[in-house]
């Protein structure tokens, strides 16, 4: 009994089958709907292989998974004119007397110290089209605490750090 020749079937062929203008735009909404969606899930919701759905994502519709970048706030228009006012006031000081200007300097900083676990950077991954850069996102977990940690400094050592709980109301 003779066994018949097997035919040999590559990947991409498999993928230009499932690549109907249909599911390309069905696998385009579901990643507009949720840019956090996994291949795997849009795999399984439309019935076609992980790699048919990287495919489409890839090289139908140009689109890459990035990271969104951790940004401690996004500031306002307001925030960044003032920012820009007084750090041309202390150039103006820092010019008029520089050796003095940097031994009188104290400068302060505040930040506040979360008691979470935050959103990992695979967890935050988006789809993006070609071309875009990688979205941008503030912290915004909710915290179980923080405190605030206040810390001066001059040009040679570290002054003073202080703690402060943030008052439960």
């Amino acid at each position: 009994m003779a066994v018949p020749a097997l035919k040999m079937i590559h990947v991409k062929d498999v993928q230009k089958s499932a690549t109907t203008p249909e599911i390309i735009e069905q696998v385009h909404d579901m990643v507009l709907d949720d840019r956090r969606m996994k291949v795997h899930k849009i795999s399984e919701t439309i019935g076609i292989s992980k790699e048919s759905v990287g495919y489409i994502l890839h090289e139908k519709l140009d689109m890459k998974k990035f990271c969104a970048r951790w940004m401690p706030r996004l500031l306002t228009a307001d925030l960044k004119r003032t920012r820009m006012k007084i750090s041309e006031q202390c150039l103006e000081r820092f010019n008029k007397t520089k050796t003095d200007f940097v031994r009188r300097c104290i400068a302060m900083d505040e930040t506040w110290i979360h008691h979470y676990t935050p959103e990992s950077k695979q967890q935050s991954k988006q789809w993006t089209e070609g071309g875009c850069s990688a979205p941008k996102k503030t912290r915004s977990v909710t915290s179980v605490g923080k405190l605030i940690a206040s810390v001066f400094w001059d040009a040679e050592c570290i002054l003073f750090i202080d703690y402060l709980e943030k008052v439960k109301q």
